[in-house]
């Protein structure tokens, strides 16, 4: 396992589509491992892996303090409500900004081994997944924020 380096915007990668992932194997877990040890490390709630350079539809979720969701391949099967609140990015380092995102948001997703799952994501948890799933596609959450600021409110 290994911290893995996070790519800041402005980096092309974070602008692309990523692909679906084919194989579950030993590399996959060992990139899964890897945003573990980072996401652990940075602080963050979230990281997807084009964040760490790879364009491959992955991403992870801190949903209960050391709790950790491994999202592949996911796609949101349904959405509701709207909350509007304030969002960083550890790819936007030292800016935040107000985004409005579903209030609920139900994933289906596999798990590292091919196993398929439905996540039901409330608040702040269903916030945390559209913001990685976004990253999945190219899109930063300065991309969609109303206002942008350099300190936490």
């Amino acid at each position: 396992m290994a911290i893995r380096q996070i790519v800041q915007i402005g980096d092309e990668t974070l602008r692309k589509r990523s692909f679906e992932v084919v194989n579950f194997d030993n590399k996959l877990a060992s990139l899964l491992d890897d945003m573990r040890d980072t996401l652990k490390k940075s602080g963050g709630v979230g990281l997807a892996a084009p964040q760490v350079g790879i364009l491959r539809r992955i991403f992870i979720v801190e949903v209960e303090e050391n709790k950790i969701i491994e999202f592949i391949n996911p796609t949101i099967i349904k959405q509701s409500g709207s909350q509007t609140g304030e969002e960083g990015c550890l790819s936007v380092i030292g800016k935040y900004g107000i985004v409005t995102r579903p209030d609920k948001v139900k994933i289906k997703a596999f798990d590292r081994f091919g196993n398929e799952f439905e996540y039901l994501g409330v608040g702040f948890n269903a916030r945390a997944l559209c913001h990685e799933y976004d990253h999945l596609d190219g899109i930063i959450y300065v991309d969609k924020a109303e206002e942008l600021y350099s300190e936490r409110r």
